[in-house]
């Protein structure tokens, strides 16, 4: 049974005594990392979220305190009282490693049973095991050090956007479910029988109504949700640091961003962010990189050979030309000297990504070796060595087909060519960029329509509003992505402020006059009384802080998360309702239909 504190007070943390303290009386709390017994003395290091403190035990010291140490086990929670001395074993590599305390008296203010996880750094533990005793993981050394990043993180986004005039407003979590966008997570209403809220996978429209509402400049860090299957690093509920500004234009919103940028990345990582940040529109990012957040740690632009190519005999070229595709290139390095093997795994991954395979030439020093040489001409082969800025030594990796193909297939194979040949030389830059321009809209094969590149309410190119109707995918946007290291950072854009040019948006995307009013006539009927011009942007919280604290895993930077079928582990949600409450809400539970028997 454990003690209680009975006025007992911790006077310092365990990660703070130093060689300043010696001679000082103090009492510290935590958790008992190890116990071990040396030359008549028991030694316990104890541990708390700042750090570790040696406590020496001894029957000279205190024959009490002494006695009752010896039943302390791992992951017990104690308090103890003593003097802070030097340490006759000094060790360096802690910060308290030059004193210790000698206890006079100990408390065991809770027993522990054996974890089932060890409390150490780099833990290489099964992660359903982790996240079901999550409580135990988060007392890990490194996992305090990221949720003290995150806590930074917060801290310095408030400052600066309290420091430059924005209020810091709520939005509503239960609202109302509209179209477009990913899948909304619903919520049952009690007094309005057989209809339902949503959460809100962003305040979008809710801030835009802000701005309607004179507030000119709003900030929230917002819990956001959205029903999708999750891919790596996507978790059903996330935080967003949202923000939206009137009276802007593009370039307001980015070179404000950038200022808050730099001052989150020096506070809390003491990183120089060079500004201004360079920028690209999205039609260079996907022709040189095939992506829309291009990763410029490394060279290996995409380059069209097409005009090199378009009188060769081969058939894969000459049709996706016909076509109105292209033939394009990456050149790697030193790829002279792959076997046919690795060669051919290239080819098959890029046929993951829908193109009809890989073609390659290598230039030897004593000529090249292609898996299309029998349609090279010396002419030719010169031209795309030219061309690809190649040498003796290098492999040029070829792609034909319609250009979304091409994109898609080689932006994948130069990520995993840096990869696999270790082009990123310095794993610790941040290399930032804007991707500007954005198509407003994008065609969805599956549906047979255009559907809004970003989101229903972004503002189109001034310049472009006359083909939003004749000629959809013409239309660009005025939407603008950070973009760090080849992960998006955070989006936005200049939002519609007109109710006409919105009204024609929701038309292009299919939406009847009804329909539309139906789904966002709040949104078009603030509109009608003096809207701002406004614009805005949304960061994922969550990911800004796995580049300030050097993880990888976006689990590693939310205290609970799901895992990848958004399932808790810990609290075993979701989980079955009680048929009162179904009764109360009007629910009764259908079968799920299997889909391999509609199939």
């Amino acid at each position: 049974m454990g003690e209680a504190l009975n006025g007992l007070k911790r006077t310092m943390m365990c990660g703070e005594p130093r060689e300043a303290h010696v001679g000082q009386k103090i009492t510290l709390m935590g958790w008992v990392q190890r116990n071990r017994k040396l030359g008549g003395l028991d030694f316990i290091d104890l541990r708390d979220r700042t750090g570790i403190m040696q406590v020496v035990f001894g029957e000279e010291i205190n024959a009490e305190a002494f006695e009752k140490a010896k039943s302390v086990k791992p992951e017990y929670c104690i308090a103890v009282t003593g003097e802070v001395v030097k340490r006759e074993s000094v060790n360096e590599n802690m910060p308290t490693g030059f004193v210790e305390l000698k206890c006079e008296s100990i408390k065991i203010l809770s027993e522990s049973e054996t974890p089932p996880i060890i409390i150490k750094e780099n833990l290489d533990t099964a992660e359903d095991i982790r996240l079901k005793y999550r409580y135990l993981d988060l007392r890990r050394p490194d996992m305090f050090k990221i949720f003290e990043t995150r806590s930074k993180t917060t801290a310095a986004i408030r400052s600066y956007l309290d420091s430059h005039g924005f209020l810091d407003v709520e939005t509503p979590v239960l609202g109302k479910s509209t179209p477009e966008g990913a899948r909304d997570y619903l919520v049952p209403s009690r007094n309005y029988n057989g209809m339902f809220y949503a959460l809100p996978q962003s305040p979008q429209l809710f801030k835009q109504l802000l701005m309607m509402s004179g507030f000119d400049k709003y900030y929230q860090i917002a819990k956001c949700f959205r029903d999708e299957d999750l891919r790596a690093n996507r978790q059903p509920e996330f935080t967003q640091v949202d923000m939206e500004l009137s009276f802007v234009e593009e370039d307001d919103v980015m070179e404000f961003n950038e200022g808050l940028i730099a001052h989150v990345f020096k506070e809390v990582a003491g990183v120089d962010v060079k500004l201004p940040i360079k920028r690209m529109t999205y039609k260079d990012a996907m022709e040189k990189y095939g992506s829309d957040k291009p990763d410029l740690r490394f060279g290996m632009e995409i380059t069209d050979i097409t005009a090199d190519v378009k009188d060769m005999d081969f058939v894969v070229f000459k049709s996706a030309i016909e076509a109105g595709g292209s033939v394009r290139a990456l050149c790697l390095k030193g790829g002279a000297d792959l076997g046919r093997k690795p060669l051919d795994k290239l080819g098959e991954f890029v046929k993951t990504y829908k193109a009809k395979g890989l073609a390659w030439i290598q230039f030897k020093e004593d000529g090249i070796k292609s898996s299309i040489s029998k349609f090279l001409t010396d002419e030719v082969t010169e031209s795309i060595k030219e061309t690809m800025n190649a040498e003796n030594g290098d492999a040029v990796l070829i792609v034909a087909d319609k250009n979304s193909v091409v994109f898609q297939s080689l932006g994948a194979l130069r990520l995993h060519l840096a990869k696999e040949f270790d082009l990123i030389k310095d794993k610790n830059e941040f290399n930032f960029t804007w991707v500007t321009e954005f198509p407003l809209f994008e065609y969805s094969e599956e549906e047979g329509r255009y559907m809004a590149c970003h989101h229903p309410f972004t503002a189109p190119m001034d310049e472009d509003l006359e083909y939003v109707e004749s000629d959809p995918g013409r239309v660009r946007s005025k939407a603008y992505d950070l973009v760090l290291n080849g992960e998006e950072l955070g989006g936005g854009s200049i939002r519609i402020h007109d109710t006409a040019v919105q009204e024609r948006m929701l038309k292009a995307l299919g939406f009847t006059h009804e329909r539309a009013w139906e789904s966002f006539g709040f949104l078009l009927q603030a509109l009608k009384f003096g809207a701002p011009p406004h614009g805005g942007l949304a960061y994922g919280l969550d990911r800004m802080v796995m580049f300030l604290a050097g993880t990888e895993n976006i689990k590693d930077v939310i205290a609970f998360p799901k895992n990848q079928n958004a399932y808790c582990y810990l609290s075993e949600a979701p989980n079955i309702a009680d048929e009162k409450q179904l009764a109360e809400l009007g629910i009764s539970i259908l079968p799920k239909e299997n889909k391999k028997d509609e199939e």
